[in-house]
């Protein structure tokens, strides 16, 4: 390659360099995935968002779902609820699943912008693949609840966990709909009322 002489241009470093971030894609897709649900994101509203090619985003990614996996992943290191905090060996059962439904309340509508819980609601997508991949996550958190539960009252362990499972559900749901966090607490408070009853010795 010729140069022109005196010319102050450096010459470009060999390879294409990166045009983006795959770090920060993630982070873009994470908030179009919780804000508008999997399958009404497509490949193309990640690519425009970013400011990159369909070529670029494939091979960072393979395809929207090992997008979404890589999101999912991301969402459980620092997004989702911390239960190994919350479901605490120095307070009661009961306690800890009030708490644990107050801070999903809590979490859900913390963002009316992106509302709901990002793994509970990717359960209910149409792409087989992706919902496969937030069930995953969804039954590892189920099976925490259901442990802690059992250590202390192995009886209800099933009945209480999947309780618990199904208001979290519901308190995702309404929380896109719509409600307050004041209506999210106030069921998560109720369904807590419902649990330490049924955990009564």
């Amino acid at each position: 390659m010729n140069f022109v002489s005196g010319s102050t241009k450096k010459p470009r470093a060999r390879g294409r360099p990166r045009r983006f971030d795959p770090e920060q894609a993630v982070a873009v897709a994470r908030d179009l995935f919780h804000s508008r649900g999997y399958d009404a994101v497509s490949v193309s509203d990640v690519t425009e968002a970013l400011g990159i090619n369909p070529p670029s985003f494939y091979a960072a990614f393979g395809s929207k779902q090992g997008l979404y996996a890589r999101v999912l992943e991301r969402y459980a290191l620092d997004g989702a609820i911390p239960y190994a905090e919350i479901l605490r060996d120095d307070r009661s059962v009961a306690e800890s699943l009030l708490a644990l439904l107050e801070e999903a309340a809590r979490h859900y509508g913390a963002n009316p912008a992106a509302a709901g819980c990002l793994v509970v609601e990717g359960t209910r997508c149409n792409d087989v693949g992706a919902r496969n991949a937030a069930l995953a996550y969804n039954i590892a958190a189920e099976e925490q609840i259901r442990d802690y539960v059992a250590a202390r009252h192995l009886d209800a362990a099933d009945s209480v966990t999947d309780f618990v499972a199904t208001t979290m559900f519901g308190l995702s749901a309404k929380a896109r709909n719509g409600h307050s966090l004041d209506q999210l607490l106030a069921s998560a408070r109720l369904a807590g009322s419902a649990i330490e009853f049924a955990l009564r010795e």
